[in-house]
């Protein structure tokens, strides 16, 4: 039996990884220091859940394939310096991925918004067509019960590239590690500050991926993004470019509707950046043989990956959604998004600043203007988040003066944010009223169904 050892099996990529080889008959073992739901609940119920918490060198012998490492152990972990004591083969996460397509057509979606989605809508119609693929992707999606698949009779892996870097032994970033036949690049915004400090060392990130594409391959790109264009016209010298833009649509009625050859066609979701990742999914999909005209048909009904303008309200006059939007680029977009949907409805918006960068002061500027489009603006944040990432304490009057917005409410407790939100809808004005909730985290533990209910009360 082929054996493996997970060193931090707990991360919302490699515990489904770790799923994915024990599905296909291998033996999976794995060593965590703190693992949290969902990942414990489904390693639990597959039999994989470490047995105790903390690092067992012990747990590490000649008898293993191969020991994946995630980004959460350190160069000192005392099973990563076991697994190298005895010579075994060790991966990150990313890198065990191209060891196992590394004869498929790989495609990569990268860039610093949208690449969730747009990776979900390639999956989407690949499956709507029957295509066995491999994949891995960053967010639950619908009809997919785990985020990483291999299969040893597929000839693609459809793969969601991010920045973050891959494991303390390759501290570079994961979309490198891939080397596509297939890229694309949806935006470039400047996010990760606590990893790469200046917005020149971003960017560089993607010209490195960029050069990492296999010769002879296709680099697809949001032509709209200026960044992205004057990357790509610097040159990629044996690779085919193609760039996108928002394609026609019109909205009818609160629907969007995606204008083709075949007459319109309305769609599940919205948002000129949602149009242009359906723009960069139908020309990823039309370069592994699919026709725009069943790319369509299949892309119809497609409602989104998990959180990502997930609609938690769809009732008269009221319309609630939640987003992972937290970074300048994200928050703007999806803001802009919701407000073109419903235009004549009173918009609250209420993001939380979670993240490091976001939580940085170097970083706090970078949020000028994110949030103009919304009637009423509130950001909260966790005073205890900030401790653990040992960040000073924000005034609320940095973060009003960050947003470029004086009536910004600055909110610490959640259920502060309950009253708020309930007080703004009972004034909503016009043809009703629109919430928008958005984090990658869980605003301090706020019951959103909770919430949902006392918005449509």
């Amino acid at each position: 039996m082929r054996r493996v050892h997970f060193i931090a099996i707990g991360g919302s990529a490699m515990h489904n990884m770790a799923i994915a080889l024990h599905r296909q008959g291998f033996e999976v073992t794995g060593s965590d220091d703190e693992i949290f739901e969902p990942s414990r609940s489904r390693l639990e119920n597959l039999g994989l859940l470490p047995a105790r918490m903390g690092w067992d060198p012990g747990s590490i012998h000649e008898g293993l394939e191969a020991v994946i490492l995630g980004m959460h152990a350190r160069a000192d972990n005392p099973e990563l310096l076991r697994a190298q004591e005895l010579g075994l083969p060790i991966y990150s996460y990313p890198s065990y991925f191209h060891e196992r397509t590394r004869e498929k057509t790989r495609v990569v979606i990268g860039g610093s918004h949208g690449k969730t989605t747009i990776t979900s809508m390639v999956m989407h119609v690949l499956r709507q067509e029957g295509m066995d693929l491999d994949y891995l992707v960053g967010a639950q999606l619908e009809g997919f019960d785990c985020m990483v698949r291999f299969s040893d009779s597929s000839r693609v892996a459809v793969i969601e590239g991010d920045e973050y870097l891959a494991s303390a032994l390759e501290p570079v970033p994961k979309f490198h590690l891939y080397r596509p036949h297939i890229a694309l690049i949806s935006g470039i915004a400047w996010d990760h500050v606590n990893v790469f400090r200046t917005f020149d060392d971003y960017v560089d990130q993607f010209r490195r991926f960029i050069a990492a594409i296999q010769p002879g391959g296709r680099l697809v790109y949001c032509a709209a993004d200026p960044v992205v264009k004057a990357l790509v016209e610097e040159g990629a010298p044996g690779i085919t470019t193609e760039g996108y833009d928002t394609p026609e649509h019109r909205i009818v009625n609160g629907v969007t509707e995606l204008m083709t050859e075949e007459g319109p066609m309305p769609l599940q979701v919205f948002g000129r950046h949602n149009l242009q990742n359906l723009a960069g999914a139908r020309a990823v999909c039309r370069a592994l043989g699919v026709p725009d005209t069943r790319f369509h048909a299949a892309i119809a009904d497609f409602q989104g990956a998990a959180r990502r303008l997930e609609r938690l309200v769809d009732a008269p006059g009221r319309a609630m959604f939640k987003d992972f939007a937290h970074s300048p680029s994200k928050l703007k977009a999806t803001l802009d998004a919701v407000r073109e949907q419903f235009p004549d409805r009173t918009l609250t918006a209420c993001m939380e600043l979670h993240t490091y960068s976001s939580l940085s002061e170097g970083f706090l500027d970078e949020y000028r203007g994110t949030m103009d489009a919304a009637d009423r603006a509130i950001v909260f944040y966790d005073p205890h988040a900030v401790q653990l990432k040992r960040l000073p304490p924000i005034p609320p009057e940095r973060i009003q003066r960050a947003f470029g917005r004086e009536d910004v409410e600055v909110l610490t407790d959640p259920v502060a944010v309950m009253g708020s939100v309930r007080q703004g809808v009972s004034r909503a004005t016009g043809n009703g009223a629109v919430l928008l909730m958005m984090s990658s985290g869980n605003f301090g533990g706020l019951d959103l169904e909770a919430l949902a209910e006392a918005f449509i009360a």
